[in-house]
């Protein structure tokens, strides 16, 4: 499969698997409406497909999104393989996606230093 077919692909899982979260169509109680799908990366054999997950929730329900997730995938691979013609469907391994916190955290962090440059400033012109 091509490079463009495997991200379209990718795409359209990303987008299933969000619409099964958003619409509590898998009943684990540890998967959370909040979830987000960030990304999926689909292996060129479509053995394995890698799925990001992250969420503005604390880490903790994070992980425990993930687990619940790692443990309705089964469902979730069936659900999406009935809806996409494809030969075969890659195995979906979940995972914890933390680059949104991570960009968050180094704004603030600009933020802050930002800040206290000009509180320096002021400081400064102050004497």
């Amino acid at each position: 499969m091509g490079e463009f077919r495997m991200l379209k692909l990718g795409e359209q899982i990303r987008d299933e698997i969000s619409k099964l979260i958003s619409l509590q169509k898998v009943k684990d109680p540890r998967v959370s409406t909040f979830l987000s799908i960030n990304r999926v990366e689909v292996a060129k054999d479509l053995a394995y497909a890698k799925v990001y997950v992250s969420s503005f929730l604390n880490e903790s329900q994070v992980k425990k999104g993930v687990e619940g997730l790692n443990s309705a995938a089964g469902f979730i691979q069936s659900s999406i393989a009935k809806k996409l013609t494809i030969y075969k469907f890659p195995k979906l391994t979940f995972i914890e996606d933390t680059s949104i916190k991570d960009g968050f955290d180094m704004v603030n962090k600009l933020n802050r230093l930002e800040e206290s440059e000009k509180q320096a400033e002021e400081a400064k012109s102050n004497e």
